[in-house]
């Protein structure tokens, strides 16, 4: 059996005949080593792999392992996908035609706007200087071979009184129903709702007309009594004898035609209130109610006054539904403030003109200028509450 110890006596032996015992110093490492960089490229992976000490049989691999790294480095670098500059990018005969087209629709709108407001200007102008009586204060209409004597007053009264009663009873019924559809029903009742609401806007003004005069006129007879009878010295609910064709008949019946509008883009609206709002206001311990008057309300109060005033516009426009339902009041009738007398609309005498309509068209479309111009101006007061809103 060799001894272990004879490399040890053999230094002694050694270290005796010499005179001093050898020490053996650890080698010393360069803290900061110098790579040297070859002249052909080098991937950073083998780099750092030389620099701390591990060896590398291939790139790629490492010692102890058969299996090859996840990503592999030794081949072209990533791809970049980032688009060229639009300046750079030529426009394919697509785009150019779409953008055509949707530049164009736009353009179309406005000028069809402006050549409509001309054509009312330029033969309402001469009808308005012909006129025998005052224009914007008068309450005749007599439009005749002889003379003309128009005033627009009253139709003015009653479509602006006609229109407001409208939007206050449908306003309120439209946002209920669209929060009861959006966070209150259940899904499978919510759909039905929502889709019966919308095809009432599917139904034609005759068939409200008809059905508001002959079927619904006689039961509001009792509400209007009622109204007269608490309330008869505001002059909005003077008492008249008038059972059906009244004012506040027409704005029942316009109220639930404008109700589908107003509903479907408040349902809307809600609908896209940020989820995170809601869980706020649910988390900070709200209720339900007090969840839609912290969150949903605020949200979707532009979109609400969005739809009011596409409702309101429809309202003043009406024709065929208020002139079967509400009564003329009569050429020259006095003033008549109260919901439950008669009169006419712009659109109703404009649509009720006959054979004058064709052979003195000037009253009638200066009627149809100041109908004009009311519905732009009531379009912009929206955009303008819109604005407003969204940016506060």
């Amino acid at each position: 059996m060799p001894d272990r110890d004879s490399p040890l006596r053999d230094a002694q032996r050694s270290a005796g005949a010499n005179g001093h015992v050898p020490v053996q110093t650890p080698p010393i490492i360069d803290p900061n080593p110098e790579v040297t960089m070859p002249d052909e490229p080098v991937d950073e992976l083998s780099v750092e792999l030389r620099a701390g000490g591990v060896a590398e049989t291939a790139p790629g691999h490492l010692v102890g392992s058969a299996q090859p790294l996840g990503v592999d480095v030794s081949g072209p670098g990533p791809v970049s996908t980032a688009p060229a500059p639009s300046g750079s990018t030529p426009k394919r005969p697509g785009d150019r035609i779409f953008s055509a087209l949707a530049s164009g629709s736009g353009l179309f709108i406005v000028v069809l706007v402006v050549l409509v407001g001309a054509f009312l200007l330029w033969k309402a102008i001469p009808a308005i200087g012909d006129d025998k009586t005052n224009f914007l204060t008068s309450r005749i209409w007599s439009v005749g071979d002889r003379a003309n004597s128009f005033g627009i007053a009253g139709l003015l009264w009653t479509t602006v009184l006609i229109s407001v009663f409208a939007m206050v009873v449908a306003v309120p019924i439209a946002v209920g129903i669209a929060l009861f559809v959006t966070h209150y029903a259940p899904a499978r009742l919510a759909k039905p709702v929502a889709a019966v609401i919308d095809l009432l806007a599917a139904i034609p003004s005759i068939i409200y007309g008809i059905w508001g005069i002959a079927i619904l006129a006689p039961h509001l007879t009792g509400v209007q009594n009622g109204l007269s009878s608490g309330l008869g010295w505001i002059p909005l609910f003077k008492h008249h004898n008038n059972a059906v064709g009244t004012v506040f008949d027409g704005g029942v019946v316009l109220a639930i035609m404008i109700l589908p509008i107003i509903t479907s883009i408040s349902r809307e609206v809600f609908q896209r209130t940020p989820r995170q709002n809601i869980e706020a206001a649910l988390a900070l311990g709200s209720t339900r109610w007090e969840m839609i008057q912290l969150a949903v309300l605020p949200y979707g109060r532009p979109g609400v006054v969005s739809g009011a005033m596409l409702g309101l516009g429809r309202a003043l426009g009406e024709t065929i539904a208020i002139t079967i339902i509400v009564s003329t009041a009569g050429n020259g009738a006095p003033f008549d403030a109260s919901l439950f007398g008669k009169g006419n609309t712009f659109a109703s005498q404009i649509a009720t003109g006959g054979d004058a309509l064709f052979a003195h068209p000037g009253p009638f479309i200066a009627a149809g200028l100041v109908l004009f111009v009311l519905t732009f101006l009531v379009n912009a007061a929206a955009r303008a509450v819109v604005n407003r809103k969204t940016v506060s």
